[in-house]
């Protein structure tokens, strides 16, 4: 069964009163999700926009996008995302890229300044809880239609340099990784027992994943906004699962609240992802609470997980390989090479080469990444850094380079630079530096600093913005000239120590 297949399914036959999403403490079914299926396929339809047409939504954690996700898949229609979480400019700049034929999205996202007009000539749809309404944009007129055949979904993720680039997901990628990650759905029936938690945003692989994947399953899911522990909590009570997922920073949160071992029975393993999740805090978790965080390994380009550790591995092995990112999933073969693209074994580190079905560039071709890695004589994967310079903050990117341009956008900086802070919760978080424009005075640096934070804050996402900010009478500089970011992250510990970061 195709994931198309098993989507249109459950919309065409699933009772109109069974539960199918928790949100803030209440079920909405599967009547409500049939609904917003029934009128986005009725307008898109009536306006010729069939098979294969590129739908952007603005995505958020709410049951209603859920429900437009599950349309577009079932109707043969491509899914483009686009971030809620984005500054009004950012995303405005994300929707004129993406050249939609029609847009869908909350009626606060599309309120934000330039989105409506970011859409040119495109219809656009609001969406609530109620329903959807096409709501004016630009002269009204309809774009012709641009379509992705075979394409489940255009996935926004961040680029190595320059605007966030998308990854186009085909149907093939992705029923070869829901087959391999989540039980087949049952035969004599249309559901199964029990609620899949998801705390990840549905914008990002994991969240997008960890919704669809149990839903095809025939699970039902509790959707929140984002991880908050007393809401959590009380969801973990309410449902009891075996399993569940969370990032590092919210296994950390957990243990630092003292949450008592009561609080979490049930929970056998948690998995976690993302970002990579240090050994000793998986082995504290395991020690305070007898719970198993078996981490996994994936990306975006290729529909999620293609390293994980499963119980068994981890009782066996996790003694002697504790900070390992697992072996490959079945069907997932990893390699490490050299510049040149020449395999050099295991035991030595390189470039993380892998060949999978969920590969975009297919079964049988190697895809590079950007991560440095090695593979030992047991087969397991070792993730040793990034090739790249991106700065991973509690999972998410964070681009040295994004954050420099908008830091030099204010008048008084002549040069600005960013480095990665090691952070205990988070694993890395990003600070600045910046250098002033040659006569400018620097005698009053907190007004400054506080001009760049506002400057950071409009232009870019929350997770990007700067920690720390250090104005500096000179970038510290390597003797080619270059910004030397170990000399710089000396400078902005140094000012840690006297200044309370922003």
């Amino acid at each position: 069964m195709t994931s198309r297949s098993r989507f249109n399914e459950l919309l065409s036959e699933a009772p109109a009163d069974a539960e199918a999403i928790e949100f803030d403490e209440r079920w909405r079914t599967w009547g409500d999700l049939q609904r917003i299926d029934a009128a986005l396929d009725e307008w898109l339809t009536g306006h010729g926009l069939g098979a294969g047409t590129r739908v952007g939504i603005v995505l958020e954690n709410r049951p209603e996008h859920v429900g437009v996700l599950l349309s577009l898949i079932a109707r043969d229609r491509c899914i483009v995302t686009l971030s809620a979480l984005q500054p009004p400019r950012r995303l405005s700049e994300d929707i004129r890229r993406a050249d939609l034929p029609v847009l869908v999205g909350s009626p606060a996202a599309l309120a934000g300044a330039g989105v409506l007009d970011a859409a040119g000539d495109a219809p656009v749809l609001e969406l609530t809880e109620a329903g959807i309404r096409e709501i004016e944009a630009g002269s009204g007129a309809q774009r012709p239609t641009n379509s992705s055949p075979g394409v489940i979904v255009e996935m926004l993720t961040s680029g190595t340099t320059g605007p966030p680039k998308r990854v186009l997901l085909s149907e093939k990628q992705f029923d070869t990784a829901i087959s391999t990650s989540v039980p087949a759905p049952p035969e004599d029936r249309l559901f199964r027992r029990g609620v899949t938690l998801v705390v990840t945003p549905l914008v990002h692989i994991g969240g997008f994943w960890g919704a669809l994947g149990p839903i095809y399953a025939g699970r039902r899911i509790c959707l929140m906004g984002k991880f908050v522990l007393d809401p959590w909590l009380r969801a973990i009570e309410r449902h009891r699962p075996r399993a569940t997922g969370l990032v590092p920073a919210a296994l950390r949160t957990i243990l630092t609240e003292g949450v008592p071992a009561q609080s979490l029975e049930g929970i056998d393993v948690v998995t976690t992802g993302t970002t990579a999740c240090p050994p000793e805090l998986i082995d504290s978790f395991l020690d305070t609470y007898g719970i198993r965080v078996l981490p996994t390994y994936g990306a975006t380009e290729f529909a999620g997980a293609v390293a994980y550790w499963t119980k068994p591995l981890h009782e066996r092995w996790w003694a002697t390989k504790a900070g390992s990112a697992g072996k490959p999933i079945p069907g997932v073969t990893l390699r490490i090479t050299d510049d040149e693209g020449v395999d050099i074994g295991r035991e030595k580190q390189g470039l993380l080469e892998i060949r999978t079905a969920q590969s975009p560039v297919g079964a049988d071709a190697w895809l590079r990444t950007s991560d440095l890695a090695t593979i030992d004589e047991d087969g397991f994967l070792w993730i040793q850094g990034r090739a790249d310079d991106a700065i991973v903050r509690g999972g998410f990117k964070v681009h040295p380079d994004a954050v420099r341009k908008v830091l030099e956008s204010h008048p008084a900086v002549e040069e600005a630079a960013v480095a990665p802070l090691p952070d205990e919760r988070l694993g890395q978080v990003p600070v600045a530096a910046v250098e002033l424009v040659s006569g400018e005075s620097a005698d009053d640096r907190s007004a400054l600093v506080d001009e760049l934070v506002a400057l950071c804050r409009q232009q870019l996402l929350p997770y990007e913005v700067p920690v720390h900010i250090s104005v500096l009478s000179a970038l510290p500089r390597t003797p080619s000239s270059k910004v030397s970011r170990v000399d710089l992250l000396e400078l902005v510990s140094a000012d840690l120590g006297r200044t309370a970061p922003v």
